[in-house]
């Protein structure tokens, strides 16, 4: 059965590189060439843009396929799967650096190949599109015209929903993720506090806490280490590093 993913082979060894490309070719896949070197592996990839590289940790020659490997990511988001007999600690280590989405002993199974492939590539396309997701989403709010600052797009149900700041009452971290809780819905997106702050720089956000970030004009009342929101009645702690820059941006009279 024929398969749409493509893989580029990165092996020194001829011998197992062509028995890497005729299991491959069995299990469907679409071979666009093979390289026994990093430096040719670094030009017909960047030229062939394949899917997915496999690529043999211990090549000879100047660069090693760590190189290879940790280049084509960097600079052409171009993932990998290394391939390797034995490696010691250290090469691994430098190899668990570059982030490969997967590894493959030798000798191999065709089973093997066929799971860390379809394994790599699905994860390495969701990788692709949290960051896309993620970088469209505020695309808007980069322009430094001010309309254009009180307004976020905020994907929801397949669906991009445009978000006026003011009606967010305040965001809340949760682990790799941030929810914008809004006075009718609630968006969960894949970003970080820090970012979000940025997106929200328009002076009317202040972060209150490590977990939480508020609409200044939203809340209702301050006492002891907590803040009140009014209409929703949200309860959300102060930090202590955070309550004198609070203190500070209020109308306090």
């Amino acid at each position: 059965m024929e398969n749409t993913t493509s893989v580029y082979i990165v092996e020194d060894e001829s011998i197992v590189a062509k028995d890497i490309q005729n299991s491959l070719r069995k299990l469907g896949y679409n071979v666009l060439g093979i390289s026994n070197n990093g430096a040719d592996a670094i030009k017909q990839i960047v030229e062939l843009e394949p899917d997915i590289v496999l690529m043999d940790i211990m090549i000879k020659g100047p660069l090693t396929g760590i190189d290879v490997a940790e280049k084509i990511k960097k600079e052409y988001n171009i993932p990998s799967i290394f391939l390797t007999a034995y490696a010691d600690e250290s090469t691994l280590l430098k190899a668990k650096i570059t982030e490969p989405y997967g590894y493959i002993l030798k000798p191999f199974k065709e089973v093997d190949l066929q799971s860390n492939i379809e394994m790599a590539v699905y994860k390495h396309r969701k990788d692709s599109e949290v960051v896309k997701e993620r970088d469209f989403l505020y695309s808007l709010v980069d322009n430094k015209e001010d309309s254009s600052r009180d307004i976020l797009f905020v994907k929801s149900n397949s669906r991009l929903v445009k978000l006026n700041t003011s009606e967010i009452f305040f965001v809340e971290a949760l682990k790799d993720y941030v929810v914008l809780n809004a006075r009718y819905a609630r968006y969960t997106i894949h970003s970080t506090m820090k970012d979000i702050e940025k997106k929200l720089d328009n002076g009317d956000f202040i972060r209150v806490h490590r977990s939480f970030i508020v609409r200044i004009d939203k809340i209702q009342t301050i006492e002891n280490h907590t803040v009140v929101l009014e209409e929703i009645k949200k309860v959300i702690p102060i930090g202590g590093s955070y309550r004198e820059e609070l203190l500070k941006r209020i109308n306090l009279i």
